[in-house]
């Protein structure tokens, strides 16, 4: 088998010193051997033994952490349509969008920091498509993200797709100068 070369300092992946090993995967089987002792099995519970059998050692369990962000655009549907869009006398962004959607997220954080910039100036509201088909069929709405601009109740913009924020600022200042 050829050697490999590999950098190590304190972790195994620095870049301050290099050292040849003969074997690449022993290091790595080594270090899995520490946290899973026993070859052959997926996963086992460290047991201690008891007076009468078996018990699991008490070990803190790691919590699952997941980012979940509070947006600030504000969330509108059917019911708020009419007077959060049409009604405002401010010009307002609604962001079209579905939750299973991956490019929709992008999109949030660049709508998140325009409502932030944009406050007092522009109202931006979320709609989510799948809990509100009958709002998005009536802007023909046939993908997401979709972003519209509305001005005294009319829709003045449109962009299509996930873009840079430059493009969203780009239509927001259009609609402001009309």
């Amino acid at each position: 088998m050829a050697s490999s070369t590999y950098s190590t300092a304190s972790a195994p992946f620095s870049l301050s010193r290099s050292r040849t090993l003969s074997n690449p995967t022993s290091y790595f089987s080594n270090s899995l051997r520490q946290h899973n002792p026993t070859p052959g099995s997926s996963f086992r519970f460290p047991l201690q033994r008891a007076q009468k059998g078996f018990k699991v050692q008490n070990r803190p369990l790691i919590p699952m952490i997941q980012c979940i962000r509070e947006t600030r655009a504000t969330t509108v549907s059917k019911d708020m349509w009419e007077s959060s869009i049409l009604k405002s006398e401010t010009p307002v962004l609604v962001e079209f969008y579905a939750s299973w959607c991956g490019p929709c997220r992008m999109v949030h954080r660049v709508i998140d920091e325009i409502a932030t910039e944009y406050a007092g100036k522009l109202k931006c509201f979320v709609l989510n498509t799948d809990n509100d088909l009958q709002i998005a069929e009536d802007y023909e709405i046939k993908a997401v993200p979709v972003v519209l601009l509305f001005k005294n109740g009319q829709k003045c913009d449109t962009v299509i797709g996930t873009m840079p924020k430059e493009f969203y600022v780009n239509a927001i200042e259009r609609v402001l100068k009309s």
